[in-house]
This record gives C-alpha cells, sequence and structure tokens, in this order.
C-alpha cells in the first residue's frame, strides 16, 4: 500500500467491517480530485480513513473534506490517520450520523466532489442528495458497483436490495442528461459522472 499513515489506514479497515479502497481506486479518487481542482468533497463513508486520506492528497492544499460515517470508533482512527498523513485538523471535517439525515443539512451546490462508499441500498437516495450538492461540473463517485451474486443468473434468482439499487443509480446515470458517465474497472467497480 505504499506509505505509513495510508498503509496503517488500509491494514485497519481491512480489520473492520468497512473494508478500504484498494491502491488503484484510490488513485483513481486522487486523480479525479485533482483534475478538478476540489475545493470541497463530500465523503460517505469515512471507514477507517484509506479513502479520505487519497481525496485529500488530490484536493488542493486549503480544502476541505466533508466525511460522514454512523461508526464513532471509525471516525476517530481516521481523525488520527489524516493527522499521521499530514493534514491539520481543519482540512477534515469529521459528522457523526447517517448520511439522509446529515447530507440534507449540506449547502446546495456547495461541493465540487461527492464520493460515495457506504450503504449500496440508499446508492439512488445518495445521487439525488448528490445532485442537490453538486456544482456545475462537479463529479459524484460510487465504488463497489460491480455487484455480483454468488448465485448463478437465472429466471429464478432475485437481486438483492444492494444490487436493484446499483443497477438503478447506473440505469439513471446512463439515461439521464443529468450526468456524463464513466465506470472506472478498479477494485470493485468506481462509477463516476460529471454534472454538466
Amino acid at each position: 500500500m505504499g506509505d505509513g499513515p495510508l498503509a496503517d489506514a488500509y491494514d485497519a479497515g481491512l480489520r473492520s467491517a468497512a473494508p478500504p479502497v484498494d491502491a488503484a481506486t484510490g488513485a483513481a479518487l486522487r486523480f479525479l480530485t485533482a483534475a478538478i481542482g476540489a475545493r470541497s468533497v463530500v465523503e460517505i463513508g469515512t471507514g477507517c480513513g484509506t479513502s479520505g486520506i487519497w481525496l485529500l492528497r488530490g484536493m488542493v492544499p486549503d480544502a476541505i473534506l466533508t466525511t460522514v460515517d454512523v461508526n464513532a470508533a471509525y471516525q476517530d482512527y481516521a481523525r488520527a490517520a489524516f493527522a499521521r498523513a499530514g493534514f491539520g485538523a481543519g482540512r477534515a471535517r469529521l459528522i457523526r450520523g447517517a448520511a439522509l439525515d446529515v447530507l440534507p443539512r449540506l449547502t446546495d451546490g456547495g461541493y465540487d466532489m461527492v464520493s460515495i462508499d457506504a450503504d449500496q441500498a440508499s446508492y439512488p437516495a445518495y445521487l439525488d442528495e448528490a445532485l442537490r450538492l453538486l456544482r456545475p461540473g462537479g463529479v459524484v463517485a460510487f465504488n463497489n458497483v460491480m455487484v455480483t451474486s454468488k448465485e448463478p443468473d437465472g429466471p429464478l434468482r432475485v437481486p438483492d436490495q444492494a444490487e436493484v439499487a446499483v443497477r438503478e443509480v447506473m440505469r439513471r446515470m446512463r439515461e439521464d442528461e443529468e450526468f456524463i458517465p464513466l465506470l472506472v474497472p478498479v477494485g470493485e467497480g468506481l462509477l463516476t459522472a460529471i454534472r454538466p
């Protein structure tokens, strides 16, 4: 995984119930934030801080990451991981709570990017919130979109709620002119889109 703070966050994530992003996915997130000169990013699903470090490393030097998670222990670990990675306390705003309770309180059109790696069943609702939060030209990124079932496809297989939700988000991004989408085949799949 490379450097110490990132490797530590990654290892902690592997031991938790919130798996960390792999290096390729992290590099893609860093690239996206750097490409758009991101100054303000919302992350749904703090985990142990791996993706937050990648996002912060791509953002401009005085940018602020707002990261939301329901798990207090994850956020405490992520806060320490950000500090070990050299990011001052003012660079990350950690908000504890359910994303669908927190996001409506954030500023409309106030963000350059929304990065989502959380409860897949809520992905359609997160997409609605991202549309409201993003400025024109902003980017949304959904991690873990290449959901696969252990059961083979067939007429008797019923997709689970997460799979249905991910497919709905993919369909909306493909068909809706509010997005310019791109599926990046890294990790478990990173679905990105620009809001024109």
